[in-house]
């Protein structure tokens, strides 16, 4: 076998080679991945629970799937695994056991995936970081004193370290793309309803939410797209089925594309310069590979990301809350969830049915704004944030209300939730490092339904500037 630093590296393809050519066993790739959980989560906080006995499953009889035997970790929020704590980073929920799988779990499972834990995330997905009470600060592997980024800030932080080769992530408005970001790995946000949220969920925010994976590299986004795409029986919304194999996008030629690309913040935020100098970067090198370079933006009403995106996320609170003392049997106490979710909680009690369908319909007429530009446009180059990471702390704190502090953390991730409100797919490349030597994303937003030119672009990108990776 390998040595445990080398297998660190490699992505999950190769490490599903290791097994299927027999130079590794799946019981050594996962004792491999739990040494390196034990030695580097006390300084991370990244791994919130671990699945200890995931090597004796290894060495059990595993589906014969593309990822056979590669040890793969989930997000503390939804993708639940059987038998497996399940606290979606909340103190309400510090001793509960999942009794299901998530039908994304299930199809990783039926791959032949190794589950090794569950990966940091803020209470009910709320914030840009992952700091959540009831687990601790999730720190930078970068940067100790700086977030990992949220909402799967856990996961990115691991990928980073190569705790696992991949690991499941979800974005509501940015979570993916986010701690991707921040941590220097791939995080590709799907298309709607591209991964189906069963059995507990339909379309999770109205829409906003996906779930999918940050990745070390661009054909594990692929290959994880391969294994988990597609509806379950009664999925509300089903998106465009591919026309092949995600994995077979990964080395095709994507032809001569129109790319518009873009500093500004939508919202008008100012947008550090590192952040402007990692696009501009990268659109040169896209203009160098022999794209059509613009500079452009779609033209939309910036206030529906302001206010109402506010509406429907606190009322996705508030929601959440209900359906958890509806569980518990009781109330919630205030001292069980973070001061930030009840501002958020208050807030969307306070909005009535007709505001929440004036909000639905106003991020639905946005939403065909910008798609007029993607029909001038195949794709939009933009930062994937408008600041490096921040120092811990800085996010994960109260403004004094549900809206400001959505305001605040906009100031930081003001470009992530238009594709979210749109549905379309988008994806965090690492590509740039700061000159104090910090991950700066850069974002590619492609046309409803076209993960396949999103994928061919990112590897072109990877191929010509390899990721810089931990």
């Amino acid at each position: 076998m390998s040595p445990p630093d080398d297998i660190a590296a490699m992505d999950a393809i190769a490490q599903a080679e290791l097994v299927r050519s027999g130079e590794a066993s799946a019981g050594e790739l996962t004792t491999a991945a739990l040494e390196r959980i034990e030695r580097l989560n006390p300084d991370l906080a990244c791994v919130v629970s671990v699945i200890a006995d995931a090597a004796e499953a290894a060495a059990g009889d595993l589906p014969d799937g593309p990822l056979r035997g590669v040890p793969v970790l989930m997000k503390d929020l939804g993708q639940e695994i059987a038998g497996v704590r399940q606290t979606n980073g909340s103190r309400a929920l510090r001793d509960h056991i999942a009794d299901h799988d998530s039908e994304m779990t299930a199809r990783y499972r039926a791959a032949g995936a190794v589950f090794v834990g569950k990966t940091s995330s803020p209470e009910f997905g709320n914030h840009s970081t992952s700091e959540p009470e009831v687990h601790g600060p999730c720190r930078n592997p970068w940067d100790r004193d700086r977030t990992a980024g949220g909402s799967s800030g856990g996961s990115a932080a691991a990928v980073a370290v190569g705790m696992a080769p991949v690991a499941g992530a979800s974005d509501g408005a940015g979570s993916i793309r986010i701690p991707a970001s921040c941590c220097g790995v791939y995080g590709l946000k799907p298309t709607r309803a591209r991964i189906s949220f069963a059995p507990d969920h339909g379309d999770p925010l109205w829409g906003l939410a996906v779930v999918h994976a940050v990745t070390r590299s661009v054909r594990d986004s692929a290959l994880l797209l391969d294994v988990s795409a597609g509806p379950a029986p009664g999925d509300p919304n089903i998106a465009p089925a591919p026309s092949r194999p995600y994995l077979d996008e990964v080395g095709a030629d994507p032809g001569r594309l129109r790319i518009g690309w873009s500093a500004k913040a939508p919202t008008g935020t100012p947008v550090d310069p590192e952040c402007v100098a990692a696009v501009e970067s990268t659109a040169a090198l896209l203009s160098e590979l022999g794209h059509e370079l613009e500079e452009a933006a779609p033209d939309f009403d910036p206030s529906v990301l302001v206010d109402d995106l506010l509406t429907i996320w606190a009322v996705g609170n508030t929601q959440t809350h209900d359906e958890l003392a509806r569980e518990l049997g009781r109330p919630i106490g205030r001292d069980e969830l973070e001061i930030t979710t009840w501002e958020l909680v208050e807030h969307g009690q306070a909005v009535t049915g007709v505001q929440l369908a004036d909000a639905v319909s106003a991020a639905q007429r946005e939403s065909r704004r910008v798609a007029a530009f993607f029909q001038r446009y195949d794709l939009w180059l933009t930062p994937t944030l408008a600041q490096p990471p921040l120092e811990l702390g800085a996010l994960n704190r109260s403004m004094g209300s549900g809206p400001d502090w959505w305001k605040m953390d906009l100031e930081f991730n003001p470009f992530n939730a238009v594709a979210n409100m749109t549905g379309q797919p988008a994806a965090s490349l690492p590509l740039h490092l700061s000159a104090d030597g910090l991950p700066i994303g850069t974002m590619l937003t492609a046309r409803f339904g076209r993960e396949d030119t999103l994928l061919r672009v990112s590897a072109q990108l990877e191929s010509a500037r390899p990721f810089t990776l931990l």
